[in-house]
C-alpha cells in the first residue's frame, strides 16, 4: 500500500501495466521525457524507453488512428488526449473505427485500447480546457466510458480498462488529481467496469454522482444527515455500462433521487439515468427526480466558473426541493 494522489495513482497504474505486459504501448502529447502535461506519465519515459512511451505530435485523430493500428496488430495502446475538449479532431476515429472494429471484423480483430482524457472545470483552465461531454461517447454502442473519483477506483479502473478486449474512454477528473490523497494497493488490482461504489448507505434519498461531482455529493449528505435525512450516495464509476441493479435498487428503497452531473443538462447522462428509473421504479418513486448540473453553454472563464458547476448549495436546493414534495 502507498498513499497517492489520484495523479500519482494513474501513473502508478500506467507503470505496472507497463511492467507486466510487453504489448502496452502509452503515447501522446509530451507523455514521454516532459512526463505530461499534469505529470501523470512522470518517469515512465525513463524506465521504458521511447518505443514504449511515445512522444506523438499534436494531432489527436493520427494518436487515435495510430492506436487503432496497434490494436489491430495486438498491441494494448494507451492513448492521453490532454484535455477532453481536443479529443473533437478524434472523434471519428473513435466512432467510425475503434468503436465499430470488433463486430465490422465479427471478433477478427482486437479493439483493445484505452483513450485518456483529462475533463471537468474547477481548475481555472481556459474554457476548451474544461469540457465535460462524456454523454456522446456513452452514446456510442462498441464503447465503454469509466470515471474515477478516488486514488484507488483510478489505478484499479485503468488497469481493467487496459485488460479489457473493447475501447475504453477513461475521464480523468482534473479537479481531483490533486486534491486528496488516499492508501492504493500496490501491484496489479482491478476495479470492475459495470460496478458503481456504494459511498454511503441511507433510507431517505438516492444521490447518483460521478467523477469530480462525488466529493459535491458528499458533503451535501453529511450536511443533510445534520438535519436528520440519510442518503444512499452512488459514485457510478462506470458511465457504460451502467449498474443498472445499484441504481434501481437504491430508488426503490429511498423513493427520491437527486442526479448530479457538470456537463450540460439537454441530453446528458442524467436524463438518461432519469429514464431509467422511471422505466424500472417509477411506482416507488414519492417525489420527481431532480437534475443539478451545468448549465446548456459554453463553460465560461474563471470569474464565472464556480456558478457554473454544481455546487453543494444546488445539490441542497434539489434535496430540499425533493424531499419536501
Amino acid at each position: 500500500m502507498s498513499r497517492l494522489t489520484m495523479v500519482k495513482a494513474i501513473c502508478d497504474g500506467l507503470r505496472v501495466a507497463l511492467e507486466d505486459d510487453p504489448s502496452v504501448i502509452v503515447l501522446g502529447e509530451d507523455v514521454g521525457k516532459n512526463g505530461g502535461v499534469f505529470r501523470a506519465t512522470e518517469g515512465l519515459w525513463n524506465q521504458f524507453g521511447e518505443d514504449r512511451v511515445i512522444d506523438t505530435p499534436l494531432a489527436e485523430a493520427g494518436i487515435i488512428g495510430a492506436s487503432i493500428g496497434m490494436a489491430v496488430n495486438g498491441l494494448k495502446p494507451v492513448a492521453e488526449i490532454q484535455f477532453m475538449g481536443f479529443i473533437y479532431p478524434a472523434f471519428e476515429q473513435i466512432v467510425t473505427h475503434a468503436a465499430r472494429l470488433r463486430t465490422r471484423t465479427q471478433g477478427m480483430f482486437p479493439a483493445s485500447l484505452v483513450i485518456r482524457a483529462p475533463y471537468g472545470g474547477g481548475i481555472r483552465a481556459p474554457e476548451l480546457h474544461c469540457d465535460s461531454t462524456e454523454s456522446l461517447f456513452v452514446h456510442i454502442p462498441g464503447l465503454k466510458v469509466v470515471t474515477p473519483s478516488t486514488p484507488a477506483d483510478a489505478k484499479g479502473l485503468l488497469l481493467a480498462a487496459i485488460k479489457d478486449p473493447d475501447p475504453v474512454i477513461y475521464l480523468e477528473p482534473m479537479k481531483l488529481y490533486r486534491s486528496i490523497k488516499q492508501e492504493v494497493p500496490s501491484g496489479w488490482y482491478e476495479v470492475p467496469i459495470g460496478k458503481a461504489r456504494k459511498v454511503r448507505e441511507g433510507d431517505d434519498l438516492t444521490i447518483i454522482a460521478w467523477g469530480t461531482m462525488v466529493p459535491v455529493a458528499e458533503e451535501t449528505a453529511k450536511e443533510w444527515e445534520k438535519k436528520g435525512v440519510s442518503c444512499d450516495l452512488i459514485d457510478l464509476r462506470s458511465l457504460y455500462p451502467l449498474d443498472e441493479e445499484t441504481i434501481v435498487e437504491s430508488v426503490k428503497k429511498t423513493g427520491r433521487a437527486v442526479i448530479i452531473h457538470e456537463a450540460p443538462k439537454t441530453a446528458g447522462l442524467g436524463a438518461e439515468l432519469t429514464a431509467l428509473i422511471n422505466e424500472q421504479a417509477f411506482l416507488h418513486l414519492e417525489a420527481p427526480i431532480a437534475r443539478v448540473t451545468g448549465y446548456d453553454a459554453p463553460v465560461p472563464m474563471y470569474a464565472l466558473e464556480d456558478d457554473f458547476r454544481p455546487s453543494v448549495e444546488r445539490v441542497s436546493d434539489a434535496v430540499q426541493q425533493v424531499i419536501s414534495f
